[in-house]
This record gives C-alpha cells, structure tokens and sequence, in this order.
C-alpha cells in the first residue's frame, strides 16, 4: 500500500470486485463477517472508570480520519470518515485493498449510526452487531482522537494524518492507559 486516498466510490462492477476481494481475501482489512471470541475480550479494566470527553463537537469532528492505533489487531480498517446532515451522524470506514487481478482501490460502507449523546453513537458494524463508539479524548486542534467503549471490546487511535504527530499518538495512548485499556496489547501505525 503506497499511497491512500479518501474512500470514493466506484462503478457497480468494480465496486463488487473489490468487495468481493475485501470478503474472500482481505478479511484483515476490514472488520471480520462473524463474531469471533477475540471481539467478545475485553481489553479494558472494568474497575477503571471511563468517560466521554467534554470537548466533542460533531461539527469539528466532521471529515477523515486515518486509523493509527488499534485494539484488536483483526480489526483494522485504513480510513474512518465522519459525517452529520441529512440522516444525522454518520461513520464510514473504509480499506485500501486489492484484488486477485491487482486492481486496487479504497472500499468503504456508510454504517447505520444512531447518537446516544454528546461524543457517543450506536454503530451496526460490518458484521451486523451493533457496537457502541465514545470519544474518550480529541486534541485541541481535533488531529487526533481516541474512540472506544465501556466494553473495551476495541480501542481505536484516528488521526487527521496517515503520519506524524508522535507527540500526539503518545498523548492518545496514555490516554488508552488511564482509561484502563491494555496499552501493551495497542497496534500502533
């Protein structure tokens, strides 16, 4: 992977290539199609208090984001983009990915979301299961953010860049570690 892009949308039958390819061969792309006991682990201390951050605005946190962290490692996915407007808020996550043949571009579905309050939606992710998003911490410029859950079920590091901000990244992980995640176990891009 070189380069990525913005996530865009391609013709009907490209769109089912890559699709196809995203399903068959590069699960790891994206989330996976079933449930699997590694999305049932917790990787957070459920003693340890957690909270949404005060400083969320929908309307800061509006445009794309590269992922550059995360827990579990089966769960990666390239781009996540955030949207409000017509339907309300709205995430899209998106893969750079190829096919068998070569062909290569950005997959990406727009997930149903639903806002439960200020910095926290109801997601139906990619394998149907609904999973609940809270944005534990955002920068003061909104480059970079920290999104989880109670659960601990996943952790994800997004950043308005695909590199750079080192001090951030690291201000996002202790950010993971006082929220009680298991920041030994964090992938990080």
């Amino acid at each position: 992977m070189k380069s990525r892009h913005a996530p865009r949308s391609f013709g009907p039958l490209r769109l089912t290539a890559v699709a196809l390819a995203a399903m068959l061969g590069l699960g790891a792309c994206t989330a996976p199609a079933v449930v699997t006991p590694e999305f049932q682990v917790s990787y957070r201390d459920q003693g340890t208090p957690i909270g949404v951050t005060s400083r969320f605005e929908a309307g800061k946190f509006v445009g794309l984001w590269y992922l550059r962290g995360y827990l579990p490692e089966a769960e990666k996915f390239d781009q996540l983009v955030f949207k409000t407007g017509g339907k309300g808020p709205q995430f899209r996550l998106g893969a750079f990915v190829c096919d068998g043949a070569g062909i290569c571009g950005n997959f990406a579905e727009d997930l149903e979301t639903t806002r439960l309050g200020k910095g926290r939606f109801k997601v139906k992710m990619f394998n149907g299961q609904d999973r609940e998003l809270w944005v534990l911490w955002v920068d003061e410029g909104f480059r970079t953010a920290v999104i989880g859950n109670p659960a601990g079920t996943f952790a994800w590091i997004i950043d308005r860049a695909p590199k750079g901000g080192a001090d951030r990244i690291k201000a996002a992980r202790e950010i993971l570690d006082f929220n009680g995640y298991n920041v030994r176990a964090l992938k990080v891009k």
